[in-house]
């Protein structure tokens, strides 16, 4: 199975991805990184790390529809079974979105249903969190559709949320997970295609 990533700027769940592959920990193939930010850590890295990368942003293609079909073309030239957001902070066109039904996975920093939709990512999730008083938070990997958060659930990770807990903090307790549960439900995947 190839794997292929969309990333807007650290991409640490695809750094992480990536470096399971390589060190054989993954049943897969990496195919390319594909980011809308030609500046960002993840186009560095994927340089320094003889990673297929490639910027496709509202710069390289203005018109959303050709940038939707630019993304298509470069995931299935590449060969891509299954595309892994890895913080990509843009919707995804109908095309791709069609299709990769059901093979478009993203990480989101809560237990959703809980603190998902349009306007929370990122600090805004944690900030929520613990405002609402919650006593656990986590992250949930899912499929990806037309509708932010509202895909299928495939897998949930549980952190503490302690009592004096900070937007930072409960970041860092939650990136902590997002790759190793990212890579549980991508060997899972991998695993029934077999």
């Amino acid at each position: 199975m190839k794997i292929s990533f969309l990333a807007s700027h650290g991409g640490s769940a695809a750094k992480q991805i990536i470096s399971a592959i390589r060190g054989n920990e993954l049943a897969a193939e990496v195919g390319i990184v594909i980011t809308n930010n030609h500046d960002s850590d993840i186009y560095r890295w994927c340089q320094e790390n003889t990673v297929n990368v490639c910027h496709i942003s509202g710069r390289t293609h203005p018109n959303e529809d050709d940038k939707d079909k630019a993304i298509l073309k470069v995931l299935t030239d590449t060969g891509t079974d299954l595309v892994v957001l890895s913080g990509y902070m843009k919707k995804i066109g109908p095309l791709a979105l069609k299709e990769y039904s059901n093979r478009m996975l993203n990480i989101h920093p809560s237990l959703l249903p809980r603190y998902g939709g349009k306007g929370f990512y990122g600090d805004k999730v944690h900030a929520a969190v613990i405002e609402s008083g919650d006593a656990q938070s986590g992250a949930t990997v899912q499929f990806i559709n037309e509708e932010y958060d509202e895909g299928p659930m495939i897998c949930q990770k549980v952190v503490d949320v302690e009592l004096g807990e900070t937007v930072a903090s409960l970041k860092r307790k939650v990136q902590a997970i997002e790759g190793e549960l990212y890579i549980d439900a991508i060997q899972n995947i991998v695993s029934d295609a077999d």
